[in-house]
């Protein structure tokens, strides 16, 4: 049988992390593929949606990049967000339709009184005009055909939830520090409910998403190019690491690294002194590292270490 041709990928090869500083009015996987257009990349991908209303950091993968995804998206995120009270909206921000009202306002010692039971674990119901499945649709696709949405509670966690100004009676600016999945949207929603009154959010920026900060996002405006103008340098990519920056390192001598990346899990015995502090000995992450080079991670877990990625020794 002749071997089947196979097609070469569109595009110039580059790996890496490019941070963007969303525009609001715009979807995340638009930006994608305008900034995947400008570099003439083969494959971009993001770390963690963000609502078109939203400003704000969003890492871009390139390449091998988009294999450590998910590390970036379970990393601890940072926003800051205008809560304006007395209009319920359908998407619970300023982009939908109002669906109730109410004339209560609360006081800045009301709403920092009200604060507690939102930190900490939380069960969290997010927005009907969310990406979650249900029955293999998306809620917002179902919503927007007038359907009823009911989406079960599910566990978040929020490290921190603040009143940082009040511009008016009728608005409010907290900072939230929260984990993987948690809904500003939902937190304003539900804020609002337990203060007597209702509310949406009219602006959104979110300012850091694990290692990746706002210092180091980028304009969208300044990679679009035109005319002949040549594409965006590669040389703006950060290293395919930054992603893991945020997940403690662990040394490893070179018997222990080969036994790990042939998928042998190990007895954290054998790590005794060398385990970091912060890394949690029950499912916490650790980057497996000779020297500044980055091997691998591996996950801590009834009293091993069990290999999960092997990177193939990029630097860290």
């Amino acid at each position: 049988m002749a071997p089947r041709f196979q097609r070469k990928p569109k595009g110039v090869a580059m790996d890496g992390w490019l941070v963007i500083d969303k525009p609001t009015g715009m979807g995340s996987t638009d930006v994608v593929n305008k900034v995947k257009r400008a570099f003439q990349a083969q494959k971009v991908g993001h770390g963690g949606t963000l609502d078109p209303l939203a400003t704000g950091v969003l890492p871009l993968a390139f390449g091998a990049a988009t294999k450590t995804v998910p590390y970036a998206m379970d990393a601890t995120k940072i926003y800051n967000f205008t809560l304006r009270f007395g209009e319920a909206r359908d998407t619970d921000d300023s982009d939908g339709a109002v669906i109730e009202t109410s004339d209560v306002r609360p006081t800045d010692d009301q709403i920092r009184a009200a604060l507690p039971p939102f930190r900490g674990d939380i069960m969290q119901i997010p927005p009907n005009y969310s990406a979650i499945k249900i029955g293999g649709e998306r809620a917002y696709d179902l919503a927007r055909n007038g359907q009823i949405v009911e989406i079960a509670a599910r566990a978040a966690r929020v490290d921190a939830f603040d009143l940082v100004e009040r511009p008016d009676a009728d608005s409010a600016i907290f900072h939230v520090q929260s984990g993987k999945g948690v809904y500003m949207r939902s937190l304003a929603r539900d804020l609002a409910r337990a203060l007597g009154t209702v509310g949406h959010i009219v602006a959104l920026r979110r300012l850091r998403v694990g290692p990746f900060l706002e210092s180091m996002a980028v304009s969208l405006d300044s990679l679009i190019v035109s005319g002949d103008t040549p594409p965006p340098s590669p040389d703006l990519l950060l290293p395919v690491t930054t992603a893991l920056a945020d997940i403690p390192a662990l040394a490893a001598t070179a018997g222990e690294a080969m036994r790990l990346q042939h998928g042998e899990a190990m007895s954290l015995v054998a790590f005794m002194g060398r385990i970091p502090n912060e890394a949690s000995p029950e499912g916490g992450l650790v980057r497996v590292m000779a020297g500044e080079r980055l091997l691998g991670l591996c996950r801590l877990e009834g009293g091993m270490l069990l290999p999960e990625r092997w990177m193939g020794g990029q630097d860290g």
